[in-house]
This record gives structure tokens, C-alpha cells and sequence, in this order.
């Protein structure tokens, strides 16, 4: 397996590996960029096929994690941490210390939080081995889950994409698909049906399914049926790079705007979606209200109303896109990129923006 020709390798600065035989963790750190400051990104833990697929994952959830903080305004770099398992069925604390060991050689190039199949409570226990963990403050509005604030950000994204797609300035009455209902995208669902829209959920697992259905009133489809749905809004809440040449041509929707990182499974795919005439919020923008919420715990002076004041940025962040997009002709993605690289190769640039915010 080669790293530096993978194709999800973009200059990333670091790629390590670890194994412990004793608990049984196998798991990969990717640091993409640390220009802006030392690299964060959640700590995911995945019953991925392979060693291949969980390499894929990291390098291109570390890379967008570079991404995200720069468009955030936030003075941090880009990075991401996989395990390899099952965590409904392999996780245990001594796996968990294990991953603080490993975590801790790497002397704070990189910090950790929660993320996809790990909780505060994981973070808690890999916290006895590193202080680089974040997403563990007490004191947050939530404890230290930054699950909320990715939900909220991505709702107020979502009504940027409704404003922009339809002229809505408020989501009753729009139907809208969710793909993963778990610990984000059921709180985005909550925060859509309270909004007055209309939910159609689906997710790998039975459970999340049937509080979607029996909490929020959502209609649960199959996981296949979610790419069939004749829908106004799309929102892709689970894994990543399911936005592809065979789900897009199945696509009946208006706009895509979800949780998931790295939804477009290659760069040319936003530029299918705009074909289609459907309006694409890059992931790596909507999503941030997550990293934001994190990097305020970082700080040590947590405020909540302070927290909500800059994830609400993300608005006007999102229509600054879709508006340069139209001017320009570009794919929405393409502009994202394009600020944000100006942004984190630019490092005093970056600075000036984050101390006037």
C-alpha cells in the first residue's frame, strides 16, 4: 500500500499508524496541515472493510477538517483519527487508553474529540493517557458533545440553502430526506420538525430509525429508497462519498445540505449536481458548528451565547458562496475551496479575519 500515490493523499504533513496487540486497537492519525495551528478532528471508530477504506476515510476526513476550521475562521489545522472496529461490539477502555498512548506521541501536532462511533464519555477515558483531547469541558452548554452544535450549524445552513434555492426564509412545509439518524443528524431532525418540515429518514441502524419514526413522526425508507425520494431537500447525515454518478442520476431533489463529511465520492461530482440544477452546500462548510464549538472549549472560557453567535455565521458563510457561485459560473464547491485555501496558505490573512470576528 502506497501512501504518498494514494489518491487521497494531498500533501498531508503526517500519516501514522499503531497497533496494540493487548487491547486489540489498530488505528491510523492523519495530520493534513497544521499553517494555522496544531491539527483537530474528531476520533472515529468504524467497522471499516479493510485497512485500505479506513486509510482512504482518514486522509480525506483529515484534509476537510483543514478546510472546515479555515472557512470557520478558527486558528487551527487539520487533522482526524480512525479505529478500526466495531464500536457497538470491539470497544472497550483499554482500547480507548491505548488510543490516548498513541495519541500522545504525536506531542500535540494533534488533538482528538468525539466523532462518529466514539462519545465525551470515550474522550473521558482516552483523557487518562493524553491532554490533547477536547470536547470534554464540564462546563459546556452540552458537557463537551459538540454533536448539538454540528446539528444547529448544519440547520442554519439549511435554511441558507432554502433561502437561496426557493426564496423560503423558514423550512414548513418542505419535505426533507435524512440519511442517518444518529447522534447529529437526529438532532438536526429535531430541530427540522420543530421548523415544520416533513422527515424521511433512513440508517444502518434499526434503533436510530425507530426514535426518528416514533419521536419526530419521521417515514423511515430503506437505505437504498432515500436516493429515489421525490423531495425538496437532501440531507446526508452518515458516511461519506455517497454522492456519486449512479445516486445523483436517481436524485429528485432541489438541494443537497447534510452533516456528512466528504459526501462527493470525486471533485468532478459538484460539478454533476450543478448540471442537474441541484444546489450543493459543501459539507465541510455547513458541518463546522461542531469544530467551532470545540475550539471555544480549547480556549478554556467557554460561553454558550458566544459559541451560537459565530456557528450563526454560518449562514451568511453559505449564501457568500452560493452567490459567488452564480456570479462565477464555479461549482459551490469549487468557491469553498478556493477561500479556504487562500485562507490557510495565508496565515496572517486568516489572523486578521478570526480577531475582527
Amino acid at each position: 500500500m502506497s501512501i504518498f500515490s494514494h489518491p487521497a493523499y494531498d500533501k498531508h504533513e503526517q500519516v501514522a499508524f499503531y497497533q496494540d496487540a493487548k487491547s486489540g486497537l489498530k488505528a491510523i492519525i492523519a495530520v493534513h496541515n497544521t499553517n494555522l495551528g496544531p491539527s483537530l478532528g474528531g476520533c472515529r471508530m468504524w467497522p471499516y472493510a479493510d485497512d485500505g477504506e479506513a486509510l482512504n476515510d482518514v486522509l480525506r476526513l483529515s484534509r476537510g477538517m483543514t478546510y472546515k476550521s479555515a472557512m470557520a475562521g478558527l486558528k487551527l489545522g487539520g487533522g482526524k483519527s480512525v479505529i478500526i472496529g466495531d464500536p457497538r461490539k470491539e470497544k472497550s477502555p483499554e482500547l480507548l487508553r491505548a488510543m490516548g498512548d498513541f495519541i500522545n506521541t504525536l506531542g500535540g501536532r494533534y488533538i482528538t474529540a468525539e466523532d462518529s462511533g466514539t462519545s465525551v464519555e470515550d474522550m473521558h477515558v482516552i483523557g487518562e493517557r493524553t491532554k490533547f483531547v477536547s470536547g470534554v469541558i464540564e462546563g459546556s452548554e452540552h458537557g463537551g458533545d459538540p454533536s448539538p452544535s454540528t446539528a444547529y450549524g448544519v440547520f442554519v445552513g439549511l435554511k441558507a440553502a432554502a433561502e437561496h434555492r426557493w426564496g423560503k426564509t423558514d423550512l414548513s412545509g418542505l419535505k426533507v430526506s435524512l440519511q442517518g439518524v444518529g447522534n447529529v443528524g437526529f438532532r438536526l431532525a429535531k430541530l427540522l420538525k420543530e421548523a415544520g418540515a416533513e422527515l424521511f429518514v433512513t440508517d444502518i441502524f434499526q434503533d436510530n430509525i425507530d426514535r426518528a419514526v416514533n419521536e419526530l413522526g419521521a417515514t423511515a425508507v430503506g437505505a437504498d429508497e432515500i436516493f429515489d425520494l421525490d423531495v425538496d431537500l437532501f440531507a446526508p447525515c452518515a458516511m461519506g462519498a455517497i454522492l456519486n454518478d449512479d445516486t445523483i442520476a436517481r436524485l429528485k431533489v432541489g438541494a443537497i445540505a447534510g452533516a456528512a463529511n466528504n459526501q462527493l465520492a470525486e471533485e468532478r461530482h459538484a460539478a454533476v449536481l450543478r448540471e442537474k440544477g441541484i444546489l450543493y452546500a459543501p459539507d465541510y462548510v455547513i458541518n463546522a458548528g461542531g469544530i467551532i464549538d470545540v475550539y471555544y472549549q480549547q480556549q478554556g472560557d467557554y460561553k454558550p451565547a458566544q459559541v451560537k453567535e459565530h456557528i450563526d455565521t454560518i449562514g451568511s458563510t453559505m449564501q457568500e458562496v452560493f452567490q459567488r457561485a452564480d456570479e462565477t459560473g464555479e461549482t459551490t464547491a469549487h468557491v469553498a475551496d478556493r477561500v479556504a485555501e487562500e485562507r490557510f496558505g495565508h496565515e496572517d490573512t486568516l489572523k486578521n479575519d478570526t480577531a475582527a470576528a
